[in-house]
């Protein structure tokens, strides 16, 4: 690109006019041409490798400008001094006017404003070539590390998210012994399940729908073994028919939540669940009533923990490409939660 780039410029500045003019040019001119050429392509590279990282990238704006208007006064200089010792202006006195004699008229200003035209545009695109380099490579580089650091934060809140799942999982079964050994024991295998897909698919930034729904129905199960008769439950849960690809362990955290906060062991309570996917796109709810939790209890000291890093796995991972919706109805008691997720 580089050389196609000098190419045209050199044909385009240097060789189209000169061609044009249908005399016979002396070879001294193409000299000059070249020596030109030479010029400004070191002072395109300096200009973009040196001179605008060293000094205008590093703040030093006036010592740029200053730099670039003495440097276009030498530039002239040269050019004048090549012309002087070439005796260009001799020569292309004869090549034009062959039959009147040479007299020095002075420097033509127009011939030099051209020059410090073409000079200044070498500068203007060295300038801009470099500056759109260094702006590529910082945002390459921002970008690096905003992955870095998307990757470290879903690292940790995964990390956060595990036990803080095996904690209330366990606090439930151990509630259960008390009551019921066998229930127990299957508890105990549906939860030796359960920690299977979260030891091996929760390592990974992606696993099947299909998969994630069968650990939440696991789940569910497991919650109906310590549940009384007071707490009606409505779950809908449609399985997926296409190889949908989601997060792992995305929704656990809501299901917990209405699991810890809308049962009591005193009043009657319900417990809504459903999920459905439409194409792309998956619908989750849940709705339940608000019981206080013992703030003491371990589950009070882990309230919130999950819902909080769940938003903000949801905001990393899906962003623009979900809708989440957490409201209180203070009237009713209720706690609902609507989730829409493209995974498109």
């Amino acid at each position: 690109m580089h050389i196609l780039g000098w190419s045209m410029l050199s044909t385009v500045l240097l060789l189209l006019s000169p061609l044009s003019w249908r005399v016979d040019i002396p070879v001294e001119f193409w000299i000059r041409q070249v020596v030109l050429a030479v010029l400004l392509i070191a002072i395109f590279y300096t200009n973009m490798l040196w001179f605008v990282p060293k000094v205008l990238l590093k703040g030093k704006f006036w010592l740029f400008i200053i730099t670039i208007i003495l440097a276009s006064v030498l530039f002239i200089g040269l050019l004048i001094y090549l012309d002087n010792f070439l005796k260009l202006p001799e020569l292309m006195h004869k090549a034009f006017n062959p039959d009147e004699p040479y007299v020095y008229k002075g420097r033509r200003l127009s011939y030099d404003i051209f020059n410090v035209m073409v000079y200044l545009l070498t500068i203007g695109i060295s300038t801009s070539v470099a500056s759109v380099q260094k702006w590529q490579k910082d945002e390459a580089l921002r970008r690096e590390l905003d992955q870095q650091q998307i990757n470290t934060e879903l690292s940790y809140l995964k990390a956060q998210i595990n036990p803080h799942f095996f904690f209330n999982t366990l606090n439930n079964i151990y509630a259960l012994t008390n009551l019921d050994v066998k229930k127990a024991q299957e508890a105990l295998l549906k939860l030796s399940r359960m920690m299977r897909y979260v030891l091996y698919e929760n390592q990974k930034n992606e696993t099947l729908l299909s998969r994630e729904v069968s650990f939440i129905n696991d789940y569910v199960e497991l919650m109906k073994m310590r549940l009384t008769e007071k707490v009606k439950l409505n779950i809908s849960i449609e399985e997926p028919k296409d190889d949908l690809i989601i997060a792992p362990m995305l929704l656990l955290p809501f299901l917990e939540n209405s699991f810890k906060h809308g049962v009591s062991s005193q009043q009657p309570s319900e417990i809504m669940i459903k999920l459905e996917v439409m194409g792309n796109t998956v619908f989750f709810e849940t709705r339940n009533h608000i019981f206080p939790v013992y703030s003491e209890s371990p589950e009070g000291k882990e309230n919130g923990i999950g819902l909080v890093n769940t938003q903000r796995r949801l905001s990393l991972l899906y962003p623009d490409k979900h809708r989440l919706k957490l409201v209180i109805d203070e009237a009713k008691q209720e706690y609902w939660v609507n989730l829409t997720i493209n995974l498109e």
